[in-house]
C-alpha cells in the first residue's frame, strides 16, 4: 500500500473580524483528506473557496486554526522544518530575478534550502526541465513557458517528495501548456507526489488521479476522476436535421430540448433510462428527417458545476 504523502484531519482556518468587518470569516472548516504517496492529486474550487488559505498554511505564511496537517510523516505543528523540506511549492505568479541566470537562481534556492554544494543537482535538474542549455541566460530573456519551467526547477532544488502546483497553467498558450505538463509527468513517473490546483478543468481530468472539491471551504467531493465523472446523471444528444425548425411547431412531450440554430437541436435526458427510442419517435411523428447525431456524456466542468452551485 503506498505511503501517506499529506494527511489533513479537520483543519480550520478562521479569519479575525476587523473594524470594517467585525464579523469572523471561516475559510476553512474541517478539512480531511488523504494524499498518496506518487498520484496527482487535484486541489479543486471556486474563487474564494479555501485553497489559497490551504496552500499558504503548507508554505508557512498562514497559521492555521484548528486541525492537524502531516506531511510526509511530519507533524506541521511539531516538525516545521521538514515539512517546509518537504514540498517544493511552484507559485502561480512569476517571481524570478531578472538578472539571474537559471543556474544562479537554482544554486541561491538550494542554498537556503541548506543543501550544500557538494549535494546540489542543478544541472540534472536543468537537464529535466529542459533548461540545460540556458543555463547562464538572464533569466530576462527567457520565454514564457522557459520561466514556468525554471520556477519548477526552483521548487525541485531540495529534491522535497511532493511538488504542489499553484495554477502552473495559468496564462500560457496551448503548446507551453503542452511541454509543461511533459515536465510533470515524468516527475511524476520519477516518484514525486504531484499537488495540483487550477481553473482548467480539463487539466484536471485529464491529468489527475484523485479529486477534491472545495466550496466555501467545505469539502465537497472526493473521488477518483472516473467516479466523479460518473456522478454526472444526464446525457445530451444533438441532432442535425434536414429542414429548419421552430419550437412552436415541435411537440416532444416531457423531453428537455433547446435548438441551437435552424436546423439544429440538443436534447437531454437522464442516463440510465430507455428514452432514446422514445425522442426518434417523436422526431419520426413531427416529420424531422435526421441527417447526423452528436452524443455528450458530460464532463468534469459538470460535476464542478454541480457541487459548487450553491
Amino acid at each position: 500500500m503506498n505511503k501517506i504523502a499529506l494527511s489533513v484531519e479537520k483543519l480550520t482556518k478562521i479569519y479575525s473580524g476587523s473594524k470594517k468587518k467585525p464579523k469572523n470569516i471561516k475559510a476553512l472548516s474541517e478539512l480531511n483528506f488523504k494524499v498518496h504517496q506518487g498520484e496527482i492529486f487535484g486541489l479543486l474550487g471556486p474563487n474564494g473557496a479555501g485553497k489559497t488559505t490551504f496552500l499558504n498554511i503548507l508554505a508557512g505564511t498562514v497559521m492555521k486554526s484548528e486541525g492537524e496537517v502531516n506531511v510526509w510523516g511530519f507533524d506541521l505543528d511539531k516538525n516545521p522544518r521538514q515539512v517546509r523540506a518537504s514540498i517544493g511549492i511552484v507559485p502561480q505568479e512569476i517571481n524570478l530575478d531578472a538578472f539571474f541566470s537559471p543556474r544562479k537562481l537554482l544554486e541561491l534556492q538550494a542554498g537556503l534550502y541548506g543543501v550544500t554544494k557538494k549535494n546540489q543537482i542543478t544541472d540534472e535538474i536543468l537537464k529535466m526541465v529542459s533548461l540545460y542549455d540556458k543555463a547562464e541566460s538572464y533569466s530576462r530573456s527567457l520565454s514564457g513557458g522557459m520561466k514556468r519551467r525554471l520556477l519548477i526547477a526552483k521548487a525541485m532544488v531540495h529534491q522535497p517528495p511532493i511538488l504542489i502546483l499553484d495554477e502552473p497553467t495559468a496564462g500560457v498558450d496551448v503548446e507551453l501548456r503542452k511541454n509543461l505538463w511533459e515536465n510533470v509527468k515524468i516527475l511524476n513517473n520519477a516518484g514525486v507526489t504531484i499537488i495540483l490546483t487550477t481553473h482548467y478543468l480539463f487539466e484536471a481530468q485529464e491529468m489527475c488521479n484523485r479529486i477534491a472539491i472545495i466550496n466555501k471551504g467545505n469539502l465537497v467531493a472526493l473521488d477518483t476522476t472516473s467516479n466523479l465523472l460518473n456522478r454526472i446523471k444526464t446525457k445530451k444528444i444533438t441532432f442535425i436535421l434536414e429542414k429548419e425548425i421552430e419550437a412552436k411547431n415541435l411537440n416532444l412531450e416531457d423531453i428537455n430540448f433547446y435548438i441551437n440554430s435552424k436546423n439544429k437541436i440538443t436534447i437531454t435526458y437522464e442516463k440510465n433510462t430507455e428514452k432514446f427510442d422514445k425522442i426518434i419517435s417523436l422526431f419520426n411523428k413531427n416529420n424531422l428527417k435526421i441527417l447526423d447525431i452528436s452524443t455528450d456524456d458530460g464532463d468534469l466542468e459538470d460535476v464542478f458545476v454541480q457541487l459548487t452551485k450553491n
